[in-house]
C-alpha cells in the first residue's frame, strides 16, 4: 500500500519515540522529532531525519504542548502525528487539533477518546454493553462527604482512582474509613498535577488480583479484532514491572471469554486503531473491566514478539485508511512461544525505589538476538534526566516455552550494566529468581506485600567479596604488567618475605578491608580481621567472567568491571563492589543528621510543617514531585522544627536542606 503521507512527526520522546522511527525508516516513511532543552542530543533526535524544539525541559513546557508539536509538524512537512504513549497520547483536544490541522492522528478519533478518557464513563458505557465491572462509585459529584459515604456503602477494602488518570498515579487502596481523607487528599492532588484533573472514581477492591490486558485493533471499517493477552501482575505501588504473554493464568475458556469482552468493549466506542483493554481478574477467574487505553502500550513487544507483528505498523496502515488483514480479522493468530519483558531503570530499590539521574557513565545492554530484545532510548554518555521517566531501557525475552523464556532473561540481564545513576537491574534479578514468580504465584500486590524478598539483605556472600577482590587485584597486576619497572609491581616482595597489600571495598553501606598476599591470579586472602586465609589459585578474568580455584573448589563466576567498580554474580545474585579510599572523610551530611535533605532535584509541592512543631521520627514532613512521582519525605528524628528552609512550589536541587530539627 502506498500510504497518504509520506512523512510522520512523532510527538513523543525516549525508547519509544526510537522505536516508531526504525519502523518509519523501514516502511520508507521520512520522520520528524520534537525535543524539549533536556533532550537536545537525545537518541530519537539523532535518529529522526529532521527535528524542531518545542519549550524547556518540563513536560508542561514542552511535550505537552500542542500548539508547539502542531508548528514543528507544519515546519517539518509531516503528514501525519503519532503521539507514542503518555504525554498527548489520550488526549482528545489533540487528537481533534491534529485533525484541523489536516493531518493524520495515529491513533482513535477524538470522539471514541472522549468516550472512554473518564474512566467513570467508560466503566458506565461497558456494563451497559454487559462487559463485567467492578461494582463502585462513577457519580460526577466530587464533594468529600459524598465521596465518604459512598465509600462505606460501596465497603472495604476498596480503591480510590483517578478518573482521568493512568500509571498508577492517583490511586490508593483504602482499607478503613479512618484512612479515607486522607487519602482522597492526596489522589486528588496527585491527579491535578499529573492530568489537570481532580475527579476520582471509587471501586471495589478485589483481594490479591491479577492484571491481565487485551490488546485490540479496530480498522475505519467497523472491524475490531483483539491479539491476545498480556499478564501484568508484577506490579509495584501499580507500576508494571514485569509483562508477559501468555498468562500462565488464563485457561482456554477463560481466554476465549475475556478476547470476547475486549472486542465488545472495542465495538462499543466505535474504537479504531491500537488499544488495550484491561481486565481485574480474581483468583476464581472472575473478571472485570477496569479501563481502555487509547494508545500503544510500553509492553507492547511481547505480543509482537509472540505473533511475529509490527503493531506499529499496524497502527500507520490503519490510520492511512487500510482495512485490517482478512487472516487476522477471520482468527485470533496462534501464539507461538514466550515472552517476557522487564523495565531497566534508573532507581535505587534499596531507598524506595527513588528515581534516579544523571550521565551513563557505562552502559552495557545484551546484544540482540532472535532471543532477546532491547528497546532503549539511551546510550553510554546520555543522561538521565530529572523531568522524565527514568526508564533506560526494556529487555524483552522469547523462547519456546516460559521456563526457557525466563533463562534467556536472566541471561539478558546478566550482560546488563549502569555506571552513573543506580539501576534496579539486581532487584529485577532476583525477582526472575524467585519461586513466586517462576511458579506464577504473584497477584498485583504481592511485592508490595513481600517487598524484603527481592532485596539484597545484610549478609555478605563471602565468595563474592573474595571474587570481586581477586577481579580487582587481577586488573591491578595487569596494569603493573605494562610498566617493566620493577617499582610497578604489586606482588609485595620485600628482602625479609612479601608484605600483604590492602585494599578496601565498599558494598551497600558495608565497607570491607582485604588483606593479600600474592601475584597475577595466585593470592591468598583475608577479608577484615578474619584469621582464616582464603587460597585463591589460577585466577583470569576474560570473556565476562571469573575463573579461579577458591578453597580448592574451582569457580567460573560472570565478573564485570568498570574502573574501581566490579560486579560479581554468585548464586543467581548479582553483588556490587566499589573499590573505596582508604580513609573516610566525614561528609556534611553524615555530620547534619538533624537536616531533611532533597533526595534529588525535584519540585516541593506541599509542606507539612512548621518552625516550633512537634515531629515524630518518620513523621511526612515534604512532599516533592520528581520523575513523575511524588516522594514523601520523612523527619530523620524525633524532635520540634526549628526552621523549614522551603515553600510549595520551589524547585531544589538534590541534598538542599529543607527542614532543620532542633
Amino acid at each position: 500500500m502506498n500510504f497518504p503521507f509520506d512523512s510522520v512527526l512523532v510527538a513523543n520522546r525516549g525508547e519509544i519515540a526510537c522505536r516508531i522511527i526504525r519502523t518509519q525508516r523501514r516502511l520508507g516513511l521520512r520522520s520528524i522529532a520534537v525535543y524539549s532543552e533536556a533532550d537536545r542530543d537525545a537518541q530519537h533526535v539523532r535518529m529522526a531525519d529532521a527535528a524542531f524544539p518545542i519549550g524547556g525541559p518540563r513536560p508542561q513546557d514542552s511535550y505537552l504542548r500542542s500548539a508547539a508539536i502542531l508548528e514543528a509538524a507544519r515546519a517539518g512537512g509531516a503528514g501525519a502525528v503519532h503521539p507514542g504513549y503518555g504525554f498527548l497520547s489520550e488526549n482528545p483536544d489533540f487528537a481533534e487539533a491534529v485533525a484541523q490541522a489536516g493531518l493524520v492522528f495515529v491513533g482513535p478519533p477524538a470522539a471514541s477518546m472522549r468516550r472512554m478518557g473518564s474512566k467513570a464513563g467508560a466503566k458506565q458505557l461497558m456494563a451497559d454493553r454487559g462487559v463485567p465491572v467492578v461494582p463502585g462509585y462513577t457519580g460526577e459529584n466530587q464533594d468529600p462527604g459524598l465521596l465518604a459515604r459512598e465509600a462505606a456503602s460501596i465497603g472495604f477494602p476498596l480503591m480510590i482512582k483517578a478518573a482521568y488518570g493512568g500509571g498508577g498515579k492517583g490511586m490508593r487502596i483504602v482499607r478503613g474509613a479512618g484512612e479515607f481523607e486522607a487519602a482522597l487528599t492526596a489522589c486528588q492532588r496527585e491527579a491535578q498535577g499529573a492530568f489537570g484533573n481532580a475527579r476520582m472514581l471509587l471501586e471495589r477492591y478485589i483481594e490479591q488480583p491479577r492484571h491481565i490486558e487485551f490488546q485490540i485493533f479496530g480498522d475505519a471499517h467497523g472491524h475490531v479484532i483483539h491479539l491476545n493477552e498480556r499478564e501484568c501482575s508484577v506490579q509495584r505501588r501499580y507500576q508494571k514491572v514485569l509483562e508477559e504473554t501468555p498468562s500462565p493464568f488464563l485457561t482456554p475458556a477463560l481466554r476465549t471469554a475475556m478476547g470476547a469482552a475486549a472486542i465488545a468493549a472495542g465495538k462499543a466506542l466505535d474504537y479504531r486503531n491500537a488499544g488495550t483493554v484491561e481486565f481485574i481478574v480474581a483468583p476464581d477467574g472472575g473478571f472485570y473491566f477496569m479501563e481502555l487505553n487509547a494508545r500503544l502500550q510500553v509492553e507492547h513487544p511481547v505480543t509482537e514478539m509472540t505473533l511475529g507483528l509490527d503493531l506499529v505498523e499496524m497502527q500507520l496502515r490503519v490510520a492511512a485508511g487500510e482495512p485490517l488483514s482478512a487472516d487476522l480479522m477471520q482468527r485470533t493468530p496462534a501464539q507461538h512461544g514466550h515472552a517476557i519483558e522487564l523495565r531497566l531503570y534508573a532507581e535505587d530499590p534499596a531507598q524506595g525505589f527513588l528515581p534516579g539521574s544523571g550521565r551513563l557513565d557505562h552502559l552495557a545492554l545484551p546484544a540482540p538476538s532472535p532471543h532477546v530484545r532491547v528497546d532503549a532510548g539511551v546510550i553510554e554518555g546520555d543522561t538521565v534526566s530529572i523531568h522524565y521517566d527514568p526508564m533506560i531501557a526494556k529487555i524483552i525475552a522469547w523462547d519456546l516455552d516460559r521456563e526457557r523464556a525466563l533463562a534467556r532473561m536472566r541471561e539478558a540481564l546478566a550482560d546488563c550494566h549502569v555506571r552513573g545513576p543506580k539501576s534496579n537491574v539486581a532487584f529485577l534479578e532476583r525477582l526472575i529468581a524467585h519461586p513466586a514468580l517462576r511458579e506464577a504465584r504473584i497477584d498485583s500486590g504481592y511485592l508490595d506485600r513481600a517487598l524484603n524478598e527481592f532485596l539484597p539483605g545484610d549478609a555478605l556472600d563471602e565468595t563474592a567479596a573474595q571474587a570481586a577482590a581477586v577481579a580487582l587485584l587481577l586488573k591491578q597486576d595487569a596494569e603493573a604488567v605494562v610498566d617493566p619497572s620493577p617499582w610497578a609491581r604489586c606482588d609485595g616482595w620485600r628482602l625479609q618475605g612479601a608484605e600483604a597489600r590492602e585494599l578496601f571495598l565498599q558494598t551497600g553501606a558495608r565497607r570491607l578491608r582485604v588483606l593479600a598476599t600474592g601475584f597475577d591470579g595466585d593470592y591468598d586472602l583475608r577479608l577484615d580481621d578474619a584469621t582464616r586465609v582464603h587460597a585463591a589459585r589460577g585466577a583470569r578474568l576474560a570473556d565476562g567472567a571469573l575463573s579461579l580455584h577458591l578453597d580448592g573448589r574451582a569457580l567460573r563466576l560472570p565478573a564485570h568491571g568498570t574502573g574501581a567498580s566490579v560486579e560479581v554474580h554468585h548464586d543467581v545474585q548479582r553483588h556490587t563492589f566499589e573499590r573505596a579510599a582508604a580513609y573516610l572523610a566525614t561528609t556534611q551530611a553524615d555530620a547534619d543528621a538533624s537536616a531533611l535533605h532533597a533526595p534529588m532535584p525535584g519540585r516541593v509541592v506541599l509542606v507539612q510543617t512548621q518552625p516550633g512543631a512537634a515531629v515524630d521520627a518518620g513523621s511526612v514532613l515534604v512532599v516533592m514531585e520528581a520523575m513523575k512521582m511524588e516522594l514523601a519525605l520523612r523527619a530523620p528524628r524525633a524532635g520540634t522544627v526549628a526552621a523549614v528552609q522551603v515553600s510549595a512550589g520551589e524547585f531544589v536541587e538534590a541534598d538542599a536542606v529543607l527542614v532543620r530539627l532542633d
